[in-house]
């Protein structure tokens, strides 16, 4: 019998090329957010896709010029005092920032990013805010840095799109997971299939 994982279609890539052009181009967000690029950054890109002025307004300008997220995890509602969090693919931190409010000072989060630049701006962002509850981590979707069962709350945001082995990125959301434990994801879905020779456009993967 053929195993479930074995039946999905993922597509013919160079997954090592890949992970450098998604390094390359959060890089370049990273150092310089508004140089323009093919997707909306800053608080533009967060008014754009519906974050809350209030969630935004007291944040320091350089904390919120990086975000590139696709729409707003908290849509569904926001994580409850005291849980631990796991923004997967944190990237600037934004996301990370405002969880740590809900959690408080009883709670965790924990960022996780690929990128090193993104990670370096985000520790930068917590430090100058003096926020002491958020670790932020390198690692990647497909094998998270955590804990097994160790995570009330995971939410991504605009990331799961550029993992060429989304079931394993969704396993391993489900192994940090604590039982009964919620998983808030914004993100791109696309309905039609895809032309193989796009699915190995490694510049669109990287956009």
């Amino acid at each position: 019998m053929t195993r479930q994982s074995e039946r999905v279609d993922r597509p013919t890539i160079d997954i090592d090329e890949l992970q450098v052009a998604i390094r390359t181009m959060y890089r370049s967000v990273a150092a310089d957010p508004q140089a323009g690029y093919h997707f909306l950054t800053g608080k533009e890109a967060a008014d754009h896709v519906g974050y809350p002025s209030g969630a935004l307004n007291d944040l320091p300008d350089d904390v919120v010029a990086a975000f590139a997220g696709v729409a707003n995890p908290f849509h569904w509602g926001m994580p409850a005092p005291g849980a631990t969090v796991v923004d997967v693919g944190c990237g600037a931190g934004l996301d990370s920032l405002i969880a740590s409010r809900a959690v408080g000072r009883d709670g965790s989060v924990i960022g996780v990013d690929m990128t090193p630049d993104m990670l370096s701006r985000a520790r930068r962002s917590a430090e100058k805010l003096g926020v002491d509850n958020i670790d932020f981590r390198e690692g990647r979707a497909e094998a998270l840095p955590i804990d097994d069962g160790s995570v009330d709350l995971a939410i991504s945001n605009g990331v799961l799109n550029l993992v060429p082995d989304k079931l394993r990125a969704y396993q391993e959301i489900h192994r940090v997971l604590k039982p009964g434990g919620r998983f808030q994801v914004a993100d791109i879905v696309v309905e039609k299939p895809i032309p193989e020779g796009t699915r190995r456009d490694v510049d669109l993967w990287a956009g």
